[in-house]
């Protein structure tokens, strides 16, 4: 947990090793990619605007899409400084950066769906205020030379698993129980909460090892 790339089982997968050779191959950078996972993200925030205006399953789709290659691009960056030796002093910046603008995109944009629910909107600042939190506990351990701890229990990828859970959620409501959003409402609290118990976690490990120097 202590690298600065997180440990992604999918990064093993050949295909995605061969996606990374190709967009070497057609010039594209590993901060290219970092920068594509944010356009990602507001394209899956807009499925979300989608969902509320009256176009369902469109906005299903567009946030599922959305979500998926965000994370892509997240596990693509990454190989591609590896494998290419494309790093760079700026990558880190590039890496971290973007990721803060996705949370913050698709997150925010639940309100649009649970928004007038109640104390919806407040629900909504918690969760990207912890997401946001879990992030700067990591950054700040690395700063101390303790390494970047991608620990749970909700870390990035569990909060988009989270979100894609709840959008199927969503769609079993829509054809069960004539269009409700409990689905997502439930969801954005467990990705509030679970970002408020990671940075937690991540500050009680920093200061474990910071105590044993």
């Amino acid at each position: 947990m202590n690298s600065s790339r997180r440990d992604v089982k999918s990064r093993g997968k050949q295909i995605f090793h061969s996606l990374s050779r190709f967009l070497i191959k057609i010039g594209l950078t590993p901060n290219h990619v970092s920068v594509a996972s944010s356009f990602f993200a507001l394209f899956g925030a807009y499925g979300f605007y989608k969902l509320s205006a009256g176009q369902f399953w469109i906005g299903v789709l567009y946030s599922l899409i959305g979500i998926q290659l965000r994370l892509v691009c997240n596990l693509i960056d990454g190989l591609m400084a590896v494998e290419g030796k494309l790093s760079t002093p700026q990558g880190e910046l590039y890496n971290d950066l973007p990721d803060r603008f996705s949370d913050c995109f698709l997150i925010t944009s639940c309100g649009f769906i649970i928004g007038p629910m109640m104390y919806g909107w407040i629900i909504i600042f918690i969760s990207v205020f912890f997401a946001l939190m879990t992030a700067y506990v990591r950054l700040l351990g690395a700063s101390q030379g303790i390494g970047h701890d991608f620990g749970g229990p909700m870390a990035k990828q569990h909060r988009m698993a989270v979100l894609n859970i709840s959008i199927i959620g969503l769609c079993i409501e829509r054809l069960l129980l004539s269009g409700e959003s409990f689905s997502l409402y439930i969801g954005l609290i467990v990705i509030g909460a679970g970002s408020f118990l990671t940075m937690i976690v991540r500050l009680k490990r920093i200061s474990s090892k910071l105590a044993v120097r």
